[in-house]
């Protein structure tokens, strides 16, 4: 993770609570609470002693406290050893540390192919190569000894 000395453009300090909209043009760092709506053009990171609920879309989200909401990243999310995540997390690249503690879907995309589009290539892959020989049922069986 970061260290809290690198830059950012945005801190709820530990100790701080903010509630609204919060509006973003780089990155976010949260060690304090924060409830709300929230847009991200770069990165969100929850440092260990954060809590946030929102849903939230960016490039990149780190997280290693307490985030409750809906994650999107256009580049990686990363779940620290002590975070803890509640609601689902679409990301082409995910990397989650032992400790971790979550629930909700995640979907790991391909670049920026829809669910709809993910399915049909997991589906494809899965249908394409050798198959299983026809097998004849009961009926079809009969018919043949008659």
């Amino acid at each position: 993770m970061p260290s809290k000395n690198d830059p950012v453009d945005s801190v709820i300090g530990e100790g701080s609570a903010f509630e609204g909209q919060f509006h973003v043009r780089g990155s976010l760092r949260v060690e304090g609470r924060f409830v709300g709506q929230v847009e991200i053009e770069n990165e969100l990171i929850v440092g260990e002693q954060g809590k946030v609920q929102t849903n939230v879309r960016a490039r990149r989200v780190i997280i290693a406290g307490t985030f409750i909401g809906n994650i999107e990243a256009l580049e990686e999310v990363v779940l620290m050893s002590t975070g803890k995540v509640m609601g689902n997390i679409k990301t082409p690249t995910l990397t989650v540390q032992k400790g971790v503690i979550t629930s909700g879907k995640v979907e790991i995309t391909a670049g920026d192919a829809s669910s709809s589009e993910i399915q049909t290539l997991i589906e494809e892959s899965f249908n394409s190569g050798p198959g299983f020989p026809r097998l004849m049922n009961q009926d079809e069986e009969l018919q043949a000894n008659a």
